[in-house]
């Protein structure tokens, strides 16, 4: 399906779907946080990641490396 599209329409659509899923693990993420913490506020106890949360994280940062790289490459291709 992606080989007939040129290599820009491609770089688009994977840095569309990355983008739709660095969203939804963030939103998944962010649920977890409370309100004063999202503001810059301190949090009263520390936690360790575990389980999904640890899960979560771990893909959160995959993906922005993943928007990033995408980003480049299509810069680089429109040019």
């Amino acid at each position: 399906m992606f080989l007939a599209l040129g290599s820009d329409t491609t770089l688009n659509i994977a840095q569309l779907i990355v983008a739709v899923a660095l969203s939804i693990v963030l939103l998944l993420q962010a649920k977890g946080s409370g309100f004063g913490a999202g503001l810059g506020g301190q949090t009263s106890v520390f936690r360790t990641r575990r389980g999904i949360e640890k899960t979560l994280f771990q893909l959160t940062i995959v993906l922005i490396i993943m928007f990033i790289v995408v980003s480049v490459l299509s810069v680089r291709a429109a040019a």
